[in-house]
């Protein structure tokens, strides 16, 4: 089964159709599905794929060798070329005539295997790229390493693809594809515990309840989840106890770098080296008010559901859980899960807006969407605001969020209104968007205003359905990608 990626398959696949040569750095976190983008890829192409092998230069020079003599002649051969360079050249001789796709998959564990690998690729590039047909594509899940020895300015490589892609979790829209027999707020539930990333969607049943999945997933310790967050810090970082304790610290409320810094006992220099580490990874994410420069108002959340949903309910019950008291914990986490999805709320409605604005159906033209926090002079107070995204020094939309059982009131309206007036917008548009819905007072205010825009979670949960079947239909019809 294979869901999504549309995006990036048109992409490869225009690049693929140039008959030139092209060079392309694919990277992104582990499990977020690149091996199964370019397997979905090359499927219908003439196309070597190998995968590197966290080994030595011998071993993977053995398995590439197999993996292109096997293109060539058909059958699977024990011979191994002398050289990588020796095998490298061999397949852009062979891209001479013919349009191939080399896939070289988990690339850094065979550079980091033969430090002359970057080199003899730059030999080759510049010696062949006017010439040859060969499509190259270079793909690995160390961040750190593609960003800091493939697409960095000194590399060898640098200056020499011709595309570069990081490829990123599926947002609310796209995750809810594997959900299709789940019923509304489960939906967005599955979401805010496991988040975007493919390989985590998989690990849910959507025939189970969220109850269950939960038990059977996060409180089960012999399930992929109850060690996922430290293994793959594991594979990034060298100190992955420091960094599990920033996040556990960070999920746990603590929000501003002398909080954290306070809650590890370190410096709070130190504390800001490890949270720039967790930036790039995309687990850790830093926000100042929507509209202002980095400053000490400058706060930290969590980035990856999967990782805060860990660290704020699997971590603290880890004993529990290994010795199978999954019905207590859970009751320990459910009185909390309705506050914990507030966040992810949020950001299931920005992503409603990003879709509103792309479909030429949002009022204001909005470059970006942010939080906003500050001194409110009149209350003498300080206030938030959870949406505020500005199309010009004139023109603003102003948004609340709200998760509850309970509808959103008139007071909530107000409040938002006279926050919106401590900014100098002329021109404003107003959202609310609720789980449960808006009382008639709420309705009737909105109404008479003109400008406010009431959308519960329902609306939402249609507008992306909507979206999903329009690219399903023309998927269908005119290409080979399979969806659920």
């Amino acid at each position: 089964m294979f869901i999504g990626r549309e995006r990036e398959l048109k992409s490869l696949e225009q690049l693929y159709a140039s008959n030139k040569f092209e060079f392309v750095v694919l990277y992104g976190r582990r499990r977020v599905g690149k091996t199964a983008l370019l397997t979905q890829f090359i499927q219908d192409k003439k196309a070597i794929y190998f995968m590197g092998v966290e080994s030595n230069a011998k071993q993977n020079l053995e398995n590439l060798s197999m993996s292109i003599l096997e293109y060539a002649s058909g059958i699977a051969a024990e011979t191994s070329f002398v050289s990588f360079q020796a095998a490298l050249e061999y397949v852009f001789k062979l891209a001479k005539k013919d349009r191939i796709v080399l896939v070289l998959d988990e690339y850094p564990y065979v550079a980091r295997s033969s430090k002359s690998l970057a080199s003899t690729l730059q030999i080759l590039i510049d010696k062949n790229k006017d010439t040859s047909k060969l499509m190259l594509i270079l793909c690995g899940s160390s961040m750190s390493y593609m960003e800091g020895q493939v697409l960095a300015y000194k590399t060898p490589l640098y200056g020499r693809r011709t595309a570069q892609m990081k490829l990123l979790p599926f947002d609310f829209e796209e995750s809810c594809c594997y959900f299709s027999h789940f019923q509304g707020e489960d939906k967005a539930l599955a979401y805010g515990i496991v988040g975007g990333t493919p390989q985590y969607l998989l690990q849910i049943n959507d025939k189970l309840s969220i109850e269950e999945n939960i038990k059977n997933t996060f409180l089960n310790p012999i399930s992929f989840f109850y060690e996922e967050p430290v293994n793959l810090l594991k594979q990034e970082v060298r100190e992955p106890a420091i960094y599990t304790a920033i996040i556990t610290a960070i999920a746990a409320g603590a929000s501003r770098m002398s909080e954290i810094s306070s809650k590890l006992g370190e410096d709070t220099n130190v504390c800001a080296s490890y949270i720039k580490n967790l930036i790039s990874l995309g687990i850790v994410r830093k926000e100042t008010p929507c509209g202002e420069k980095p400053s000490r108002k400058s706060l930290y959340s969590i980035e990856d559901n999967m990782f805060r949903f860990w660290h704020r309910f699997v971590l603290e019950n880890n004993s529990l859980i290994a010795r199978g008291a999954a019905d207590l914990v859970y009751q320990r986490i459910a009185p909390y899960l309705s506050d914990y999805m507030g966040k992810v709320f949020e950001e299931i409605c920005k992503q409603y807006l990003w879709t509103l604005l792309l479909k030429g159906q949002s009022p204001v033209e909005f470059t970006s969407l942010g939080r906003w926090w500050g001194n409110d002079p009149i209350e003498k107070s300080q206030a938030e605001i959870d949406i505020l995204g500005e199309q010009d020094k004139t023109t603003a939309l102003f948004g609340e969020c709200k998760w509850t059982n309970e509808k959103i009131d008139l007071g909530v309206l107000e409040t938002l209104i006279h926050r919106s007036r401590l900014f100098p917008y002329s021109k404003v548009y107003y959202y609310l968007f609720s789980k449960s819905g808006f009382t008639k007072g709420c309705i009737e205010k909105a109404n008479k205003l003109g400008s406010v825009m009431l959308v519960s979670y329902e609306d939402i949960l249609e507008k992306f359905n909507q979206g999903f079947l329009t690219r399903k239909s023309i998927l269908i019809h005119k290409s080979p990608y399979c969806y659920k």
